[in-house]
């Protein structure tokens, strides 16, 4: 790797995703050299998964790494390993505590590769400290692009995104997209006050920064349902919504 000054470090939380993990970082890895974007490091945060799965996250970022060295790219890719699992809003945290401190954009993008690689590459070339202190993927199918999932989770989504809207409104029209990156000093200055360790973390970073005066955006993104999902139908959306409700009381407090 060059030794040039990461602008921009990206946490991949990863909890037994052993399937589908590798397959998005290499990917990643793959597209570097096309991609128009400062540097970047991608922090692989492992949270607390089963040791066949903790060993395919370790050889996914080693072959990623390789690839990434082959080509002299100045981006970067490690892997953080947490001792238990914690959420994965613990671990995005973890990560964003552990990342370059000179780096000027702060972000995550889930490791389930429902993100495609190359949305993830073009967000990053997006970032413009001139136009937005916060930049989120929104799952819209407009300008082009392509949303697969089913009619379920695309009604599970919208309900939640309703209530959410109604409990602590914040003008998005999709608080839970996997992919967001903020501007470095505006997170860290926020990162104390998170404390949502599962799901509700995004909605809890968007409120915190809209009551800091941050400019916050949504960009459509092609997003498609890699299967596998870990949300439980029905006990989930009912935890998520109970959490909302615990979210407004502390943000309230």
């Amino acid at each position: 790797m060059h030794m040039s000054r990461i602008q921009v470090s990206v946490v991949i939380p990863a909890f037994n995703e052993g399937l589908r993990l590798p397959a998005f970082v290499e990917d990643i890895a793959r597209l570097a050299s096309e991609a128009s974007a400062p540097p970047v490091e991608f922090l692989v945060v492992d949270d607390g998964s089963s040791p066949d799965h903790l060993a395919r996250h370790e050889e996914a970022v080693e072959r990623a790494r390789a690839v990434l060295a082959g080509s002299g790219s100045p981006h970067a890719v490690r892997l953080l390993r947490e001792g238990r699992n914690r959420g994965k809003g613990a671990a995005i945290r973890s990560g964003w505590r552990q990342s370059d401190p000179q780096s000027g954009w702060l972000g995550f993008v889930d490791g389930d590769g429902a993100v495609p690689a190359r949305e993830v590459w073009r967000l990053v070339g997006l970032l413009d400290p001139r136009r937005f202190d916060l930049l989120a993927g929104a799952r819209i199918r407009m300008a082009g692009h392509r949303v697969e999932r089913s009619l379920v989770r695309h009604l599970q989504g919208r309900v939640f995104a309703t209530f959410a809207e109604q409990i602590i409104p914040n003008g998005f029209y999709d608080t839970q997209c996997g992919i967001k990156f903020a501007a470095a000093a505006r997170l860290r200055a926020c990162l104390e006050a998170l404390a949502e360790t599962r799901w509700l973390l995004d909605l809890e970073l968007i409120t915190l920064l809209q009551r800091a005066g941050a400019r916050c955006v949504e960009e459509p993104i092609d997003w498609s349902d890699p299967g596998g999902s870990k949300v439980v139908p029905l006990l989930d959306p009912l935890k998520m919504l109970l959490g909302l409700l615990r979210l407004r009381r502390r943000l309230l407090a």
